[in-house]
């Protein structure tokens, strides 16, 4: 089992909890090929709205691959991302900072932002554990 991190603004996430799915960097289906059925995945937003300034800084959303489909999805007449489907948990969405200190993936503290940039990621049990403990509390 491994443990991902995918980057939206909280909007996005929120779309994508009433639709049960998961797209990663624009719409590519890489990342979502190297998920497999049971891995977990953690949602994070640096931004309240997609194209907007609005700070965010949350993990938003927490939840488990589904199954080994992936698909297209026609969005718009020029927009056809590739999708996953996910099975949501309840949770809270937790802020970022408290956490900073003791994530294992954020190894320049000061530079905590960096990592999120890439758009998609793999975590260790360890920090999946702690947020996935502050989420689901």
């Amino acid at each position: 089992m491994k443990y991902w991190v995918i980057v939206a603004s909280k909007d996005h996430v929120k779309t994508g909890i009433q639709n049960g799915i998961a797209q990663a960097c624009h719409g590519k289906a890489a990342p979502l090929k190297r998920m497999k059925p049971n891995d977990f995945v953690v949602f994070y937003s640096g931004k309240l709205y997609f194209g907007k300034p609005d700070k965010c800084q949350e993990f938003t959303a927490i939840g488990q691959v589904a199954n080994e489909e992936i698909y297209q999805f026609q969005m718009t007449e020029d927009f056809c991302p590739f999708r996953r489907n996910i099975d949501f948990i309840e949770s809270k969405s937790v802020s970022i900072l408290p956490l900073i200190g003791n994530l294992q993936f954020i190894q320049n503290k000061k530079s905590w932002g960096y990592p999120f940039r890439f758009g998609f990621f793999e975590i260790n049990e360890h920090d999946f554990q702690l947020i996935s403990s502050k989420m689901l509390a």
